[in-house]
């Protein structure tokens, strides 16, 4: 039976993708609610069904109470047993079976499927989202936004529909029963609803941007929480517990702080209701004594109208914090929607194509780009990477080599002039082909919470065991990887590295980042320190395997130490953004520029990193 209300709708149907998402609060719930619209309203209608039922019982008790009173209980068992017993029969069949269809459409139907669906949507959204656009905010809050927004979203849509739908039919209904009994036992309820609507509307007008401010703050509180745990090994190492400790503290009173304002308004809206509800009860209950004592009324309209008040006494303070809860949802769903309905700027362009890379040329054509600010990074570099091409790319930190690099795999888009391969310009193809054709070994060689093989295997999931095995064994990590054992008994390449690869030292990350790049076999082959992790020996193991690796590739290797390019057909020299030297090691050092007095310098390989504070955020 479940089964039947959870397929209803499938919350990972096809959808049009849209680089700019809808950013107003209603019409970004009404795109997300688009398979949904026709369960709404079935479920709407039967929350009214409902509600009619609920009324119609407390209609049919004062109905009782006036049978009661008309004979003895022999004459009046035998002139409406019948329809009692109908009644009791209805109470006990009909009535359950349209409450659990109007719960299971909700809980069943709805639900579990809404969150679902913005939850697949949202996350399929932000990871469209380029490179920089995560280097600009915390992976906490951002991950943070992803998971409570459809959970917000989803309390949102139960409110509308256990609570308010409900409310309302129910409100209309015990109007027009204190009508039919008398007219003037609707004037109080009228009167009530009126002071009960201005309250509502004092408390929604609040909540909404009190629970929007709460959610800012909980989602700064769990960024810095998160910031800190990723980063344990640097607070540890110099000793920054406490400093952390108040780091994270003044976020969290931010949090208490907006949070108690938040419940400062649920304390006042509680007890103004407290005293709107007493007007009702004393108000509808002492007309109807009244107008029984004028021989105005029965004792079953009576009856009806003491049940109906304390019924909507009861339900006040759930339709209440109903309604607080529906705004205080959107609140957070508003919060959310700041990440997640944020537009994809880096984006294909309409008719790109895929690249094709028969030889892996590779050309900067006067490329400039300052990361917005109009210095640092690349200022109009020219160059040509002739296909199977090795070149070395050296300079200083903030010179602009890791720039260059994202560039090539347009993690940005450039400011000025264009970068091509095989005289493909890089906007006019697709951004997932142009990063299949070039494989990266980075010096910040993370990995993936998950098991040695799906990391390796992540640079062609398609490989073969035994072509991921062989890949592994080129890159000096075979041997190492089949001792892994992690805490639940899982071993070698079934072992899992933990978050960024952390159980791992950093050549052995580095030995599995390579073994990934090798099963990918792209066409260009970019090394950032590739061998920087590694001790002297395995460095000497694995620069054999590059060079072998580099074979029929178009390759670029950013290096401080010099020895580990020194081999290369050609070394790139950047300063300052700019191609300041070009040629081979033995041309270099004849020059006697920059790259000589890098060499010269050098200690144990590496160049001297001296640099003004202010270049090195351009890198």
């Amino acid at each position: 039976m479940f089964r039947f209300f959870e397929t209803l709708v499938d919350p990972y149907t096809t959808y049009p993708e849209t680089d700019a998402p809808p950013r107003r609060l209603w019409a970004f719930l009404w795109d997300y609610s688009k398979p949904f619209k026709r369960l709404y309203a079935i479920t709407a209608l039967m929350s009214v069904v409902v509600a009619a039922v609920e009324v119609g019982l407390i209609w049919y008790m004062g109905r009782v109470v006036d049978l009661l009173s008309t004979g003895t209980p022999a004459e009046v068992l035998g002139d409406h047993g019948l329809e009692l017993m109908l009644a009791a029969v209805f109470i006990l069949t009909l009535r359950p079976l349209l409450q659990g269809l109007d719960v299971a459409l909700l809980n069943n139907g709805i639900l579990p499927q809404f969150g679902a669906l913005i939850r697949w949507r949202a996350h399929r959204q932000v990871l469209r989202q380029s490179v920089g656009w995560f280097e600009n905010d915390f992976a906490g809050r951002i991950a943070n936004r992803i998971m409570q927004t459809p959970t917000s979203a989803g309390d949102a849509v139960f409110q509308v529909f256990d609570a308010i739908t409900f409310a309302l039919a129910y409100l209309i209904g015990a109007a027009i029963l204190l009508a039919e009994a008398d007219p003037r036992l609707a004037l109080p309820l009228i009167a009530w609803f009126a002071l009960y609507a201005l309250l509502v509307r004092w408390t929604v007008r609040r909540v909404g941007p009190a629970s929007k401010a709460s959610a800012d703050a909980r989602s700064m509180t769990t960024g810095r929480v998160v910031d800190s745990y990723s980063n344990i090994h640097s607070v540890k190492l110099f000793a920054h517990h406490d400093r952390e400790l108040d780091y994270a503290k003044e976020a969290i009173e931010q949090t208490r702080d907006t949070f108690a304002r938040e419940m400062r308004l649920f304390t006042i809206m509680d007890i103004v209701l407290t005293l709107l509800n007493g007007f009702l009860i004393v108000a509808v209950v002492g007309w109807a004594v009244w107008l029984w004592a004028g021989d105005a009324a029965t004792v079953g309209a009576v009856a009806a109208a003491t049940a109906l008040t304390l019924r909507l006494n009861a339900m006040t303070g759930w339709i209440m914090w109903s309604v607080s809860t529906l705004f205080r949802s959107l609140g957070v769903v508003a919060e959310g929607m700041e990440t997640i309905t944020d537009p994809v700027t880096l984006t294909d362009a309409p008719d790109a194509r895929p690249l094709t890379v028969p030889q892996g040329e590779i050309g900067f054509d006067t490329v400039s780009h300052h990361y917005g600010r109009g210095a640092g990074g690349l200022d109009r570099v020219a160059l040509t990477i002739r296909p199977g091409e090795k070149v070395g790319l050296v300079g200083r930190s903030g010179a602009g080599k890791s720039t260059l690099v994202k560039l090539l795999l347009r993690f940005y888009d450039t400011e000025g002039g264009r970068i091509l391969i095989d005289g493909q310009d890089i906007r006019t193809v697709t951004q997932d082909s142009l990063r299949r054709h070039i494989g990266m070994v980075q010096q910040d060689s993370s990995l993936l919470h998950r098991s040695v093989r799906d990391n390796i295997l992540y640079g062609r999931p398609d490989a073969t065991e035994e072509q991921m095995i062989a890949a592994a064994r080129r890159a000096e990590a075979h041997e190492f990887i089949l001792t892994l054992e992690d805490p639940q008994g899982r071993r070698g390449y079934d072992a899992h590295v933990g978050e960024r690869g952390v159980k791992l030292s950093g050549g052995q990350r580095q030995r599995v980042t390579l073994a990934r790049v090798i099963l990918k076999d792209a066409p260009i082959l970019v090394l950032d320190e590739a061998t920087s992790a590694l001790d002297s020996e395995v460095e000497a193991q694995i620069q054999q395997t590059l060079y072998g690796v580099m074979e029929g590739k178009t390759v670029i290797a950013i290096a401080h130490r010099l020895s580990t390019i020194a081999q290369m057909d050609r070394i790139i020299v950047l300063e300052e953004g700019r191609i300041a030297e070009d040629g081979t090691h033995a041309d270099l050092l004849a020059k006697g520029g920059l790259y000589a007095g890098f060499w010269a310098r050098q200690s144990g390989g590496f160049i001297g990193t001296e640099t003004d504070p202010g270049t090195e955020a351009a890198e």
